[in-house]
């Protein structure tokens, strides 16, 4: 069980400062603040999801309309300088009662008392501020629980003098008081340094005019497509506008969001670079909980691990030494963390409310329950958001917003269940079994989910979340099941043309609803953002990205000119090799040969990108056979990262070698090598999206609601693989290089049109077919 609320609607900062210099907080920020004690405790999950949560208010709220009921009331009070402001559920003015609600769902007897005390440290401030409002002497609160799986309402109630909650109300805003004083102070510093804050290098004129329009953006609160290429300065060039518009108060965080952990230490380098030492910006880096977690076999109490013992009274300790820091990566969060005996994770979490920068993965924003997006609605921040090579979005929302059960995490689940569950467990197993029996085909789409699954996903739902509040106790497998069954049922609830439901149904099937276009679900988070600046060398065309992300139509466009001149890259087009899977025996033989004549003419470090792991394999064994003394490496499946490091070290100033990888993965973009550590790339596809089954049922999909199948599906997707790759080879303005883009049809107009502008392309010719050798016995046959 775990209580959820649905995010207020956008207002004011969660701590800011009227004109009179009044400082102002939430009842919720407060709260959170004063009255969080003890262990840290997550045993009590699920919560219930903000639609739950929203839901579970109105039907509170429904059940108690009338006259004398007034629901979200609108409080305000002040206590020695310090305004406190918020909104409660509802108040019964007949009954003189107040009602704080919250959602949950599990045995609420099992809630842990810290959760229940920081529930009526809410309602008691809220009571004190309608106190003195409407001047009442004595004032009844109550909590009221609302089981979102049952629907059935706990309500817990008190008897409360005003002077009692004046009290109250006085001991938290003291208690806050100077902790926010230095928080305002803080701000108003910061933002005096952002605003005198100068570029450190010469700004590039590319560079200049993206600053200027990620600017005007910010400060306008509108968003922005910027298409910049390689070369540019993207990482700086935005991060210094949107910090000179955090400076001028048009917003309250900046939030810097990446696909791949490398883009993560570009932003930390940049805004080391950005920021002078005595500005101590608060900067944090916020990493997957499996990638920090001291005790990966410990459940998330205090009476299993020991970070999560006395979580919250350590809490403020290493809150001010982390933020005395500054700059708090995930090693410094880490020292900190194992300084104070308190989990490195939910340290960040924490530390996230008072940050002026969060670096992190796209899902922190744009997931279903995204934790920055929750939070920054939670709080009223107004947010520049930062999306790194934001080509990325899209197939990572798609992957956000789809989910699946199958077969073997069912049998898994039933075997592993406890006896209270198995009943559940094995009713669900059977209705799955029976959908996917009835299939005749290895894969099939259908209009929507059964009906019967979705009945039996919800009686099974509704029985486990019963025990939520012993979830983590469960094995490995049946937690995945439920966890699986709610991003399930969670999306078969909104399911619409943007998805697909789908069977594959070979030895063991899987059911996938399966996202298309996350649009409609990314509208919401584009809608409650100040400002969202998503760029990249990849972004064309625009309506490809307004179509699939649910940008606004009002959304700027920037193209950013080339900082670099057509004579420093040679791209040629190698029309006579085809690399399509049925020609790939034919295509080896004359690649090596391009490949070893390119190298031989001009030694150096060179990529070679094909696309699939078996088609490299191959192209690696006739290098090794016809150009033995060219050392080359091979991209496998699976590296680690220690093993992706030594793929890229091998790229030395002075080396000679070629390296083999696959055309989309994790060297095809945001590796850096300039100058000698890389003068060329082999690239041998169109990286197209394999054609199967799953593809073709998507481009039909979008040929239905965009009339642009093949090109949303198959077409700008595979070349933004290939110039995203072709632009690891020229870095500065001082590096030159030659790229071979090895198919032939790269020579087709609809190809050509999606390559960068400034590339110069030219046709290499192919190569004189030999002459036959005379055959001396035809001449005396003759």
């Amino acid at each position: 069980m775990s209580t959820g609320n649905p995010p207020p609607p956008a207002a004011a900062p969660s701590i800011s400062a009227t004109a009179s210099a009044t400082l102002s907080v939430a009842v919720r920020v407060l709260c959170q603040f004063t009255a969080k004690r003890g262990d840290l405790d997550l045993r009590f999950t699920p919560a219930p999801s903000a639609r739950e949560g929203i839901a579970g208010h109105i039907s509170v709220a429904n059940r108690r309309s009338g006259r004398d009921y007034q629901a979200e009331v609108t409080l305000e009070g002040t206590h020695d300088g310090l305004q406190v402001r918020g909104r409660a559920d509802g108040y019964d003015s007949k009954r003189r009662r107040l009602d704080e609600c919250k959602t949950y769902r599990g045995d609420l007897a099992r809630m842990p008392d810290n959760h229940r005390a920081l529930h009526w440290a809410q309602a008691k401030m809220y009571g004190a501020m309608l106190c003195r409002k409407q001047q009442l002497r004595e004032l009844r609160v109550a909590l009221v629980y609302y089981d979102v799986d049952t629907e059935d309402e706990t309500v817990l109630a008190e008897d409360f003098t005003a002077e009692e909650l004046q009290a109250f109300f006085a001991e938290h805003c003291a208690r806050y008081a100077a902790w926010g004083r230095a928080e305002l102070e803080y701000r108003q510093a910061r933002d005096r340094a952002l605003l005198g804050l100068s570029f450190p290098y010469d700004f590039y004129p590319a560079q200049r005019q993206l600053a200027e329009t990620v600017y005007r953006a910010a400060a306008s609160g509108e968003h922005l497509l910027a298409q910049a290429p390689t070369g540019v300065g993207k990482t700086i060039g935005t991060l210094f506008p949107m910090l000179k518009a955090m400076g001028a108060q048009k917003i309250d965080r900046i939030f810097y969001l990446t696909a791949k952990t490398t883009g993560r230490q570009l932003a930390l380098d940049a805004l080391q670079a950005l920021t002078p030492p005595d500005l101590k910006l608060r900067v944090l880096e916020i990493t997957a909980r499996e990638k920090v977690c001291k005790y990966p076999d410990s459940a998330c109490h205090g009476d299993s691990c020991p970070l999560a013992k006395r979580f919250y009274d350590r809490l403020p300790g290493a809150r001010s030494a982390a933020l005395h820091r500054g700059t708090m990566t995930q090693k410094i969060i880490g020292s900190i963390a194992t300084e104070h005996s308190i989990c490195p994770y939910f340290l960040s979490q924490e530390l996230a409310r008072w940050s002026d920068v969060v670096i992190g993965d796209y899902n922190y924003y744009f997931d279903q329950s995204a934790f920055l997006y929750g939070l920054a609605q939670e709080q009223g921040w107004r947010v520049g958001v930062l999306v790194d090579e934001a080509h990325n979005l899209i197939e990572r929302s798609r992957r956000m917003y789809s989910a699946a059960i199958d077969a073997e995490t069912l049998r898994r689940a039933k075997k592993e269940s406890p006896p209270l569950l198995r009943g559940a467990i094995q009713r669900l197993s059977a209705q799955f079994q029976r959908i996917a029996d009835a299939q005749q085909v290895p894969y099939q789409v259908y209009d929507m989910p059964p009906k019967s699954l979705l009945k039996a996903l919800d009686t099974y739902i509704s029985q486990q979340g019963a025990l939520a509040d012993q979830a983590l106790l469960f094995p490995e497998h049946v937690q995945k099941l439920f966890f699986d069954a709610l991003a399930f049922h969670g999306l078969a609830e909104d399911f619409a043309e943007h998805s697909l439901f789908d069977i594959t149904h070979p030895e063991h099937a899987t059911f996938t609803i399966r996202n298309v276009v996350p649009a409609p679900f990314l509208k919401l988070r584009f809608a409650h953002t100040t400002s969202v600046v998503l760029f990249s060398a990849t972004l064309s065309p625009r309506e490809f990205y307004l179509d699939l992300l649910g940008l606004p139509d009002t959304t700027r466009w920037l193209d950013v000119e080339s900082p670099f001149s057509p004579e420093q890259l040679d791209v040629q087009l190698v029309q006579h090799i085809s690399t399509r899977y049925q020609h790939r025996d034919d295509s080896i033989a004359p690649m090596v040969e391009l490949i070893v004549r390119q190298f031989e003419r001009r030694p150096g470090n060179y990529l070679v990108f094909a696309s699939s792991f078996d088609y490299l394999a191959r192209i690696a064994q006739e290098l090794d056979r016809v150009a033995p003394h060219i050392p080359n490496r091979l991209q496998v499946r699976n590296m680690s990262e220690a093993e992706r490091k030594q793929f890229i070290d091998g790229f030395a100033p002075d080396g000679r070698s070629l390296a083999l990888a696959v055309l989309g993965g994790a060297f095809g973009e945001g590796i850096d090598l300039p100058g000698e550590r890389m003068i060329g790339a082999f690239i041998a596809t169109l990286g197209l999206p394999q054609l199967n089954d799953v593809s073709e049922q998507m481009r039909q999909r979008l040929d239905e609601l965009f009339e642009a199948g093949y090109a949303y599906t198959y077409l700008y997707p595979g070349l933004q693989k290939v110039i995203q790759a072709a632009g690891r080879v020229i870095r500065t303005r001082n590096d030159r290089g030659i790229v071979y883009l090895i198919d032939d049809r790269f020579g087709q107009r609809e190809v050509r049109q999606q390559l960068p502008k400034w590339w110069k392309l030219r046709k290499l010719p192919a190569p004189r077919p030999k002459r036959a050798s005379p055959d001396p016995s035809a001449d005396r046959a003759g």
